[in-house]
């Protein structure tokens, strides 16, 4: 989750806000891939999620991790006294509710790039954990935590949403404090583009879900499902997430997003340091005056860009295309979703070739492929075949993607590379989810504790 956004003055009208979305076209030259991931940060020692901060001197804690950063020349944000996140050139560092330790990358020219800018990530954070006796874990779903053992960051806009999700779906609490993802962001070129981009991410999401399905444990024992995250989204807060059909509708373009966005229930209206709880309100209200807590208070293209934020479709739209809904995993595989996405959406014949294996799906079978996909991955049904097939489709339409892009590192590779370890996924049609299972009941003799060797990947 964000930092507090700045985005220029005051809103004038809607269309302040269309434009603020349209602005973000770009030539195909300055046309950016960006990659975010989550991991969860626990004591190598008790195994226990980290807490803000120590019970006892020489404990390991968030505060720790983020001061032991700013010796890399990150640069502090505070909330109050509270270090809450850092941010250097064009990146930042953050914490999700549970302390999630999460890297917002750079807009870079090539996945050569934010996979490099994701590896020194690593390194670094490699070096304060093992200073201060940390681990970092890479899965969709806290394996073993309760909701109540998880800590609470000290960050306003948390505690709104801790009390307004229970109100509005069954597993918001689990999605903020339990969940770890890893999403790519993309630019457009214009507005047909966009749309273009958008209905393709929205109808392949649910076939990325299953490519990096990775949370099967809950609670300490087999959850039932392979993506138990991406399970906990479809009872999250159904006005400001999902599937969005209204995409796939005449008329799509920047002014149905925002007439979409205005009616988003906001969360917060953030002034002087502080979160003021307009839970349950839309944006449209504020804009109107018509919130009591905030009828004094003019609105500002900061306070779109915070709304902007709080919104959590599986693609979101903003000034570029956040593609989200994979899991947490390994290093490898991180740079494998930039990849994906990039081959698909930055070469024409690769998004044309994507759009023709899409356009005629329903909104009820993109519907019922992402309620399957949590259970069943590859193995979800879709129409004469199955998803593992449409990934192996995704996949070979994004390689020759990538291929023409021709993005070559110093070493003369080119960025297909970066799809390799979910090309053997979608080969052997077996998930890493179904991995870690079959090690729980084979070698860990049912100890789920084991997942923190296997999977810290500092």
């Amino acid at each position: 989750m964000s930092i507090p956004q700045s985005a220029g003055g005051v809103i004038g009208s809607r269309d302040d806000l269309v434009a603020w979305i349209a602005n973000g076209s770009k030539p195909r030259e300055k046309w950016r891939i960006g990659t975010e991931h989550e991991k969860f940060v626990y004591s190598l020692k008790t195994r226990k999620p980290l807490p803000y901060e120590a019970a006892q001197p020489g404990e390991p804690s968030i505060r720790t991790l983020l001061k032991g950063m700013e010796g890399f020349g990150w640069q502090p944000f505070y909330e109050g006294a509270n270090i809450i996140g850092l941010t250097q050139n064009g990146a930042s560092l953050s914490l999700e509710p549970g302390g999630q330790f999460e890297l917002s990358g750079a807009p870079l020219k090539s996945v050569h790039e934010t996979c490099a800018e994701v590896m020194l990530h690593r390194e670094q954070v490699r070096e304060v954990c093992a200073a201060i006796g940390a681990g970092c874990l890479g899965v969709g779903f806290a394996p073993n935590w309760t909701l109540a053992e998880m800590p609470v960051m000290p960050k306003g806009r948390y505690g709104i949403m801790m009390n307004y999700m229970p109100k509005v779906g069954g597993y918001g609490r689990d999605m903020m404090f339990r969940t770890c993802t890893v999403q790519a962001n993309l630019d457009f070129s214009s507005e047909a583009d966009m749309v273009k981009k958008f209905r393709v991410g929205l109808a392949l999401q649910p076939v990325t879900t299953a490519l990096f399905a990775n949370s099967p444990f809950r609670e300490g024992r087999s959850s039932g499902f392979l993506s138990y995250r991406a399970h906990i989204w479809t009872d999250v807060d159904n006005a400001r997430s999902g599937m969005l059909p209204f995409v796939f509708e005449d008329g799509m373009g920047f002014e149905r997003y925002v007439d979409y966005a205005l009616d988003v229930p906001m969360y917060f209206v953030y002034r002087d340091g502080k979160y003021i709880d307009v839970a349950g309100k839309s944006f449209r209200d504020f804009l109107e005056r018509k919130i009591p807590e905030v009828k004094d208070i003019t609105p500002m293209m900061s306070d779109w860009a915070d709304h902007m934020t709080t919104i959590f479709p599986e693609v979101r739209l903003k000034s570029f295309l956040e593609v989200r809904g994979a899991d947490g995993g390994q290093w490898r595989r991180i740079c494998g979703l930039p990849a994906l996405w990039a081959g698909l959406f930055y070469d024409d014949t690769a998004l044309d070739a994507a759009w023709d294996m899409v356009k005629d799906w329903t909104v009820e079978e993109r519907a019922a492929m992402r309620a399957s996909v949590p259970l069943l991955a590859f193995k979800t049904p879709f129409r004469n075949t199955n998803v593992r097939e449409l990934a192996r489709q995704m996949l070979d339409i994004a390689t020759h993607g990538l291929r023409r892009r021709a993005k070559m590192d110093h070493d003369g590779s080119s960025e297909e590379g970066f799809l390799q370890p979910l090309q053997e996924l979608a080969h052997r049609g077996f998930t890493r989810a179904e991995e870690l299972l079959e090690s729980c009941s084979g070698e860990w003799r049912g100890d789920v504790n084991c997942v923190f060797d296997a999977y810290n990947f500092l």
